[in-house]
């Protein structure tokens, strides 16, 4: 079993960037396909990254797509996720999570506390 934990969520104002970490408790996660999720305040829990245990494969939600990238770090115990031109509509916590590749589907097994994004405009 894993534990994701998650890091770097903060304040910053439009235009501005972040980069938050998930980092494996328990376990390495470079074994495990890892996903970033967000949460605003009465809104669903959405998609916003993902990225396969041999890091090949990396999928971008279309509403951060040219803004935000996944990559592993730390011989791949560590997942980053860079975003940049953050716009207030980013904020939100936001979630780290692990698990593996079904077929052409991504199971997420494992989830982390969540980490506060506010994006001021």
């Amino acid at each position: 079993q894993v534990q994701p934990v998650e890091s770097g969520g903060g304040l910053v104002q439009a235009g501005g960037s972040l980069r938050l970490s998930c980092a494996a408790s328990g376990r390495t996660f470079s074994s495990y396909a890892i996903g970033w999720f967000r949460q605003a305040p009465g809104k669903e829990r959405e998609f916003v990254a993902a990225m396969s245990p041999a890091g090949s494969n990396t999928t971008l939600a279309n509403s951060v797509k040219g803004r935000f990238t996944i990559a592993r770090a730390n011989s791949g115990n560590t997942v980053l996720l860079q975003m940049n031109s953050l716009k207030p509509e980013d904020t939100a916590v936001y979630f780290c999570a692990a698990g593996s590749v079904v077929g052409k589907n991504y199971i997420w097994n494992y989830w982390g506390q969540g980490t506060q994004v506010t994006v001021s405009s």
